[in-house]
Protein backbone atom coordinates (compact mmCIF):
# COMPACT_ATOMS: atom_id res chain seq x y z
CA UNK A 1 0.00 0.00 0.00
CA UNK A 2 1.15 3.11 -0.83
CA UNK A 3 2.22 5.87 1.56
CA UNK A 4 0.14 8.46 2.45
CA UNK A 5 0.97 12.29 2.86
CA UNK A 6 -0.40 12.44 6.09
CA UNK A 7 1.36 9.46 7.06
CA UNK A 8 4.46 11.29 6.41
CA UNK A 9 3.82 14.04 8.50
CA UNK A 10 2.42 11.63 11.49
CA UNK A 11 6.30 9.52 11.15
CA UNK A 12 8.08 13.67 11.08
CA UNK A 13 5.96 14.46 14.63
CA UNK A 14 8.32 11.52 16.05
CA UNK A 15 11.67 13.70 15.20
CA UNK A 16 12.32 16.21 18.15
CA UNK A 17 14.10 19.40 18.60
CA UNK A 18 16.65 18.35 21.28
CA UNK A 19 16.54 21.70 22.55
CA UNK A 20 13.42 22.93 22.15
CA UNK A 21 11.82 19.54 22.57
CA UNK A 22 8.79 19.49 20.27
CA UNK A 23 8.17 17.79 17.30
CA UNK A 24 9.59 19.39 13.70
CA UNK A 25 6.06 19.58 12.44
CA UNK A 26 4.39 21.09 15.21
CA UNK A 27 7.80 23.56 15.16
CA UNK A 28 6.88 24.63 11.76
CA UNK A 29 10.10 23.15 10.42
CA UNK A 30 8.73 21.22 7.94
CA UNK A 31 7.75 23.58 4.31
CA UNK A 32 6.50 20.44 2.44
CA UNK A 33 6.26 16.63 1.56
CA UNK A 34 5.96 14.79 -1.76
CA UNK A 35 5.28 11.32 -2.71
CA UNK A 36 5.51 9.07 -5.69
CA UNK A 37 4.61 5.60 -5.95
CA UNK A 38 7.06 3.68 -8.27
CA UNK A 39 6.41 0.22 -8.15
CA UNK A 40 6.24 -1.56 -5.01
CA UNK A 41 7.97 1.34 -3.01
CA UNK A 42 6.87 4.99 -2.46
CA UNK A 43 9.52 7.96 -3.25
CA UNK A 44 9.35 9.95 -0.05
CA UNK A 45 10.63 14.05 -0.60
CA UNK A 46 10.86 16.18 2.43
CA UNK A 47 11.35 19.93 1.96
CA UNK A 48 12.31 21.53 5.95
CA UNK A 49 13.98 24.16 7.33
CA UNK A 50 15.88 25.13 10.47
CA UNK A 51 15.31 27.62 13.18
CA UNK A 52 17.91 29.32 12.39
CA UNK A 53 20.83 29.32 9.76
CA UNK A 54 23.45 27.92 12.15
CA UNK A 55 21.38 25.66 13.86
CA UNK A 56 23.98 23.24 15.73
CA UNK A 57 21.04 20.40 15.36
CA UNK A 58 20.62 20.74 12.06
CA UNK A 59 22.74 17.35 10.81
CA UNK A 60 20.80 15.74 13.73
CA UNK A 61 17.60 16.92 12.51
CA UNK A 62 17.91 15.80 8.61
CA UNK A 63 19.48 12.47 9.73
CA UNK A 64 16.71 11.59 12.18
CA UNK A 65 14.10 12.50 9.34
CA UNK A 66 15.22 10.73 6.99
CA UNK A 67 16.16 7.94 9.47
CA UNK A 68 12.09 8.04 10.90
CA UNK A 69 10.76 7.90 6.80
CA UNK A 70 13.27 5.24 5.77
CA UNK A 71 11.67 3.02 8.45
CA UNK A 72 8.11 3.41 7.10
CA UNK A 73 6.92 0.01 5.63
CA UNK A 74 6.64 0.87 1.68
CA UNK A 75 9.17 3.67 1.50
CA UNK A 76 11.51 4.04 -1.44
CA UNK A 77 14.15 6.71 -2.06
CA UNK A 78 13.90 9.26 0.86
CA UNK A 79 15.41 12.58 0.56
CA UNK A 80 15.69 15.14 3.10
CA UNK A 81 16.20 18.72 1.58
CA UNK A 82 16.97 22.01 4.00
CA UNK A 83 16.28 25.54 2.41
CA UNK A 84 16.56 28.24 4.57
CA UNK A 85 13.77 30.31 2.38
CA UNK A 86 11.51 31.73 3.56
CA UNK A 87 13.13 32.28 7.17
CA UNK A 88 11.80 30.40 9.75
CA UNK A 89 9.68 32.45 12.25
CA UNK A 90 7.51 31.69 15.54
CA UNK A 91 4.39 32.42 13.51
CA UNK A 92 4.86 28.97 11.54
CA UNK A 93 4.46 27.17 14.92
CA UNK A 94 1.62 25.25 15.93
CA UNK A 95 -1.14 26.38 18.48
CA UNK A 96 0.28 22.86 20.30
CA UNK A 97 3.90 23.87 19.84
CA UNK A 98 3.38 27.38 21.53
CA UNK A 99 1.57 26.11 24.13
CA UNK A 100 4.28 23.67 24.76
CA UNK A 101 7.09 26.21 24.61
CA UNK A 102 4.79 28.73 27.18
CA UNK A 103 4.25 31.42 24.35
CA UNK A 104 0.98 32.61 24.63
Amino acid sequence: MPIQEETVYSALKQVRDPELMVNIVDLGLIYGVAVEVVGEKTNLDVMMTMTTPACPYGPQLVADARDTLIALDGAGEVKVQVTLTPPWTTEMMTEAARDELGMF
